[in-house]
């Protein structure tokens, strides 16, 4: 059984990867994107978005260890 989860893991982020490659690709076309004053060189479109993406893949988990610990420190005041 743990061989088998194992090799779901794999498949899983191997399919991850072979999309994310597979979308770089599709989306070679350049865009120059101007934030609060602040403008970036000319890039594949395909570049901010993965850059959001892994952006948002490390704010949520990090938001959700936030809410976990305001939630653990309301059980103990309500214990006390």
């Amino acid at each position: 059984m743990w061989n088998f989860k194992r090799v779901m893991l794999v498949v899983i982020i191997l399919l991850i990867v072979l999309a994310t490659v597979v979308f770089v690709l599709e989306n070679q076309k350049t865009v120059s994107l101007v934030f609060l004053g602040w403008s970036a060189p000319e890039l594949s479109v395909a570049v901010p978005v993965i850059v959001a993406l892994l952006i948002g893949m490390m704010i949520g988990p990090f938001l959700g260890w936030v809410m976990s610990l305001s939630k653990k420190s309301k059980k103990t005041i309500r214990a006390v």
